[in-house]
């Protein structure tokens, strides 16, 4: 194709760059790669991602998830912080699919931006296999898309999908939830991937010195941890009776989805303590406790149900694997609320 074709291509000239697509996908080819695995079929280029599933399953359930990153995006980009990124699209769709006894399979990414910036796109993209790989899974493949017009000035979007497996008689449903069970709060790395739209303005409306606001924004942009690992290992070694990320919601709305109709969870408020960010928060937005609850997850990113008996040797297991934890409470009888802090 000559120079002057390339310079006049009518595409180009409306503000999408076929060339740039193009060098993305050679970039981060190796990338993609290193997270296959010997049940992924094909390459990358094609039209679709292949993935052969392990014969040791007798009645194979699939479990698919997807989410995003949402505002996250834009206090990255703000403060040029977008390396872990693609952490966080990973983590907010396997961290969903373990809750149930499923393990990831693989993960496509969804890559919207008003101008690719290849170098921009493939720094995510790696962190997006590198992510994939520390859950387990495939980055099987995925999508980029200019829309100029659409997406204004630099901004971009990512979404995510993850699918797993898990054989139908270990799926885990909450149906063993008793009263008495105790409740583990495996520790967040922050805020993770919600709340960020409350974040940035309360950021924005602070009038705090700068070296203290370098400090909150680290703190809001670390990527969100991966329990996948961590999670397949506990359910493999103990019975887990049910579980809850705590994503949008906090504590207050996302527990409850694990359990029984007839069941409550009673938490004590005084089993750990609230992480910087969050007491940051809620001093400076002025936020209630039960706001607080309700939004952010207030440093627990993850809740195992377990019989009391195993509790702490489950909590030694996780202490082992690099995480601190908490018993955060135990199931009751409901009576009014799902969930009751004391």
């Amino acid at each position: 194709m000559t120079k002057e074709i390339i310079e006049n291509d009518p595409y180009k000239l409306a503000g999408v760059d076929i060339t740039a697509g193009n060098d993305l996908v050679d970039k981060i080819k190796n990338d993609v790669a290193t997270s296959h695995n010997q049940n992924v079929l094909g390459n990358i280029g094609g039209f679709a991602g292949m993935y052969e599933l392990d014969k040791d399953y007798i009645e194979p359930v699939m479990v698919a998830c997807t989410d995003g990153v949402g505002t996250k995006v834009a206090l990255a980009q703000e403060n040029n912080q977008i390396e872990f990124i693609g952490q966080d699209l990973v983590a907010m769709c396997v961290n969903d699919l373990i809750v149930c006894g499923a393990k990831p399979l693989f993960f496509l990414d969804y890559f919207a931006s008003s101008k690719l910036e290849v170098e921009e796109a493939s720094k995510i993209i790696k962190n997006i296999s590198e992510a994939c790989k520390n859950s387990g899974c495939a980055l099987l493949g995925g999508e980029t898309a200019e829309m100029p017009g659409h997406y204004v000035g630099k901004n971009f979007d990512l979404a995510g999908f993850s699918v797993g497996c898990v054989e139908k008689e270990k799926i885990i449903n909450g149906k063993k939830i008793k009263e008495g069970d105790i409740l583990i709060g495996i520790e967040s790395s922050g805020p993770h991937s919600n709340g960020f739209s409350l974040i940035r303005k309360i950021i924005k409306d602070s009038s705090a010195k700068e070296d203290e606001l370098k400090k909150i924004i680290k703190l809001a942009l670390k990527p969100t941890h991966l329990y996948p690992n961590i999670i397949l290992r506990l359910i493999e070694k103990f019975s887990i009776h049910g579980m809850a990320h705590i994503t949008g919601g906090g504590l207050t709305e996302n527990i409850p989805r694990s359990l029984p109709q007839d069941l409550s969870a009673e938490i004590s408020l005084a089993s750990w303590e609230l992480p910087e960010i969050f007491k940051w928060l809620q001093e400076r937005g002025s936020i209630s406790n039960n706001d607080l609850l309700r939004i952010f997850n207030c440093g627990i990113g993850m809740v195992l149900l377990v019989d009391e008996s195993i509790s702490e040797e489950i909590k030694s297991d996780i202490k082992d694997s690099g995480f601190d934890c908490y018993n955060i409470g135990r199931v009751v009888r409901k009576e009014n609320e799902s969930v009751v802090y004391s």
